[in-house]
């Protein structure tokens, strides 16, 4: 396997398991660029609502996706997603924008738009992607390749406390069950499932923190002779 000329790490794993904290770290202590795979579909299905395009219009909402300017933003803890020069990340992270991405996640021409869209985020001087195929489809030559996990149960408590710190109401049981059911469909899918490729080093999350994963990467580059 030929290695890309420029050096991406792939952070994969279900929702739940700190991919974005550790991902955000890494590019800050790299100066790596940054890609949120699992935001993208959001990004175009608001872009698309912006511009009015229709959802079930396959052929124009792909077409949207080359001509976004993307910005994921490691600057600081906080996330910050910049499309055009405006910020939109409270908008992404909406559970409405949610359902306008699932409207177009399975559509075969939207897929292939955002896949080529996706490797355009590998420039120099590296790229940090953190998503769920990141490592088996999207940078298959990735030389390091990271799959987190954690048990349901302990990403439904993780859930469970963000929603309650945000004053929102949540059933512990149900989150539980939603997670489950996410996961299967997940891995089960025909397109693109959720997996560990087959040289991932994967890490168990549940009972440790993100900075003891972030050590753990850190570790893994050194060894590997990446990120200086």
């Amino acid at each position: 396997m030929t290695e890309p000329s420029v050096p991406v790490v792939t952070i994969d794993g279900p929702s739940g398991v700190g991919k974005g904290t550790v991902a955000r770290a890494l590019s800050r202590r790299l100066h790596w660029h940054l890609l949120d795979s699992g935001a993208l579909y959001r990004i175009l299905a608001l872009a698309a609502q912006r511009d009015g395009v229709p959802l079930d219009d396959s052929a124009r909402v792909a077409a949207l996706a080359p001509r976004l300017n993307i910005v994921f933003s490691a600057a600081a803890d906080a996330e910050a997603i910049l499309v055009d020069g405006v910020d939109v990340t409270a908008q992404v992270r909406l559970e409405t924008t949610g359902g306008l991405a699932s409207q177009i996640a399975a559509v075969p021409q939207i897929r292939a738009a955002l896949l080529q869209r996706q490797r355009d985020f590998m420039q120099p001087p590296g790229l940090v992607a953190d998503g769920r195929d990141m490592g088996t489809i999207v940078f298959p030559e990735a030389p390091l390749k990271i799959f987190l996990d954690a048990s349901a149960e302990e990403r439904a408590r993780r859930r469970f406390r963000q929603l309650r710190d945000a004053g929102k109401p949540a059933r512990l049981d149900g989150l539980c069950a939603e997670i489950r059911a996410r996961d299967l469909r997940d891995r089960q899918r025909a397109t693109a499932p959720l997996q560990a490729a087959d040289d991932a080093v994967v890490i168990d999350t549940t009972h440790i923190s993100a900075d003891s994963v972030f050590a753990q990467v850190v570790d893994l580059l050194a060894a590997r002779g990446l990120g200086g």
